[in-house]
């Protein structure tokens, strides 16, 4: 397993450096659970808007740990709540996050105005990424 190079960091970029639909697992108990979410990779983690009372929020406040799964990419990681998205500690990644899930941002889903709209940072600690049949296995963990 090799550390997050320059070459990794630049295809993980292209790959998901915008709005994707990724699977993301959590578990509840010892029973796992996995949906489709929208996210947006940068820098080692991927971000989500979500309900703070939703099951997965509910579940990674229990249990962290975290898997994804998407677009020839899997990974583990660790389930973060950074808090409402328009706490002023948000301000400058909220932002990026209206614009890269523009499409479907003003649809009725997402409620800016409820404390309990969130932004879920999943922080990777280790994946496997497929690139024209090259397999890199990935340490995201500094």
């Amino acid at each position: 397993m090799e550390k997050l190079n320059a070459h990794t960091a630049e295809l993980m970029d292209r790959r998901f450096g915008h709005d994707n639909l990724i699977a993301l697992a959590t578990v509840a108990d010892t029973q796992p659970n996995v949906r489709a979410v929208n996210s947006y990779y940068e820098n080692g983690s991927f971000y989500i808007i979500t309900h703070a009372l939703s099951g997965k929020m509910a579940q990674l406040r229990e249990n962290p740990a975290a898997a994804i799964c998407g677009d020839w990419f899997t990974a583990h990681g660790i389930g973060e709540n950074l808090g409402w998205l328009r706490n002023p500690d948000n301000a400058e990644l909220a932002d990026k996050l209206r614009t890269v899930f523009a499409e479907w941002y003003d649809n009725g889903h997402t409620e800016e105005e409820d404390e309990n709209t969130v932004i879920l940072r999943i922080r990777l600690t280790d994946g496997v990424l497929f690139h024209h049949g090259t397999r890199y296995e990935i340490d995201f963990t500094e």
